[in-house]
């Protein structure tokens, strides 16, 4: 009753146009109601399994851990989809969506894991302080949704920007490394063959293609059909080799702490800065969503699904960290199916969360993903590590790219590309410090945080000294506002 009086208020700013067929609240027929599901589901498929698939290559994670890191992703991003678009309490948006595995946290997952490997620990005990590290850092975001005002002044757009990009930029590493065939090929000698580009060649080529073509059906769903055909060549290539499982079963369950819960401090200062970021990436996911729904985009009803959505994506990544598989995120580019349909309708995030959640309880469906042959995963994901990347240059250049912005973008971009790249820098580092900035988007980040508070303190003291000699910045203005 109060959401309907608050949405009463704001009715002159929220009028349907007419290419939305049906409102959030609406009921479409259930044809078509799955219909505009499986297009959400074609949409995120791919980027829900990519991170488990790269993470568990780069670790080299028997294939039993894989399939189950698999399936619980797919479970788990249904339950957090239908958690933030069915709305429990004051627990989600309530709109139409989606959350899937994020890929903000894969390249400092792979880096501790490596870290831990090569400190002794066995693959039990490493995930185990993985994923029970990243439950606390869950709690960081569950934090974040109770004090938003207060950390957009430490956490601006310029920084978040930055973060992104530095986050698109050290992924792509391991992008290249699955299209010259994965770590294992690097040790057999089969690293950059022909067979292997040539894979990566053609998946990335029809993904671009379909995206040129004036079809919206093969735009939504150009990295499953490259994937699929990518697969299908590398089958007659001769070029998959299955792994099975020692234990097959007819459905995967989810399991409480699988690997047992340990913690390490070092692993968590970087994933509490990614963490933090990721729940600035929900506020504008959700106030895209809010916006193309024709739904208020400032007010209370506003705050409120802002606040309650950040607070999903916590307790779903918590909850994720606990059953055994990584953080969860909102999925941008399903805005584009809402798009694309004039379907805003909680219905259909509904049956595709349902969707994703039998799909996961069916290990058959993760034992085929898990064998996907990584020249044919590398040709998809170095275009999704790219459009990471392009969305923190899209962040970046919103804001007023004074001679203060560009010290912090160009010292930030510096120090963290530079430790990603050169790890052997911090070699005479405190261990606890080394292990902290080794992450490269964290190194970044740190900087970019400090010198935005150092460069533009953010008490009212200090900003009126300031006005005294400069001119307030324009985009100083903007930050104020959620």
């Amino acid at each position: 009753m109060a959401e309907q009086q608050v949405r009463a208020e704001h009715s002159v700013k929220s009028v349907p146009p007419q290419d939305l067929v049906y409102g959030i609240n609406d009921k479409p027929p259930i044809l078509q109601a799955i219909f505009a599901a499986l297009q959400h589901m074609l949409a995120m498929f791919v980027g829900i399994i990519t991170p488990p698939l790269i993470i568990g290559s780069a670790l080299k994670l028997p294939a039993a851990d894989i399939q189950y890191i698999v399936s619980l992703s797919l479970i788990m991003s249904g339950v957090g989809t239908l958690i933030q678009t069915k709305r429990l309490g004051r627990v989600g948006c309530g709109l139409l969506a989606v959350q899937g595995t994020s890929f903000n946290f894969v390249s400092p997952i792979i880096v501790a894991g490596l870290a831990l490997q090569h400190a002794g620990v066995d693959t039990q005990t490493m995930l185990g302080t993985l994923f029970g590290t990243l439950f606390i850092s869950a709690l960081v975001m569950v934090l974040v949704s109770r004090c938003l005002h207060w950390l957009r002044r430490v956490i601006t757009p310029l920084v978040t920007g930055i973060i992104v990009l530095l986050i698109g930029l050290t992924l792509i590493k391991e992008g290249v490394v699955s299209m010259g065939g994965g770590y294992g090929a690097m040790q057999d000698g089969s690293f950059g063959s022909l067979t292997n580009l040539g894979l990566s060649a053609l998946v990335f080529l029809i993904i671009v293609i379909c995206n040129l073509v004036n079809c919206s059906f093969l735009r939504l769903s150009a990295i499953v059909i490259a994937m699929v055909i990518g697969y299908l060549s590398a089958w007659w290539l001769g070029v998959v080799h299955y792994q099975a499982p020692a234990h097959e079963s007819l459905f995967t369950l989810p399991a409480f702490l699988p690997y047992g819960f340990h913690f390490s401090f070092a692993l968590f200062i970087p994933l509490a800065i990614i963490a933090i970021v990721t729940c600035f990436e929900a506020i504008g996911d959700i106030t895209a969503t809010s916006d193309i729904s024709r739904e208020p985009v400032d007010g209370p009803l506003y705050m409120r699904r802002i606040g309650g959505g950040v607070l999903a994506s916590g307790l779903n990544s918590a909850l994720a960290a606990l059953t055994g598989t990584f953080p969860l995120s909102n999925f941008a580019q399903n805005n584009g199916v809402i798009q694309l349909t004039g379907v805003a309708s909680r219905r259909v995030g509904i049956i595709a969360a349902l969707m994703l959640i039998l799909l996961g309880f069916l290990p058959s469906v993760a034992f085929l993903i898990q064998n996907i042959p990584q020249p044919v995963l590398g040709g998809a994901t170095i275009i999704m590590f790219g459009t990471i990347a392009a969305a923190g240059i899209r962040i970046i250049a919103k804001q007023e790219l004074d001679r203060r912005a560009l010290l912090i973008l160009t010292v930030s971009l510096g120090l963290g590309l530079g430790v990603s790249q050169v790890p052997n820098l911090l070699v005479h580092l405190p261990p606890l410090i080394r292990s902290v900035l080794s992450f490269g988007v964290a190194t970044g980040g740190i900087a970019a945080m400090l010198l935005n508070l150092i460069l533009f303190p953010g008490s009212k003291s200090a900003v009126k000294r300031k006005q005294a000699v400069i001119t307030l910045p324009k985009w100083r203005h903007h930050d104020d506002h959620v």
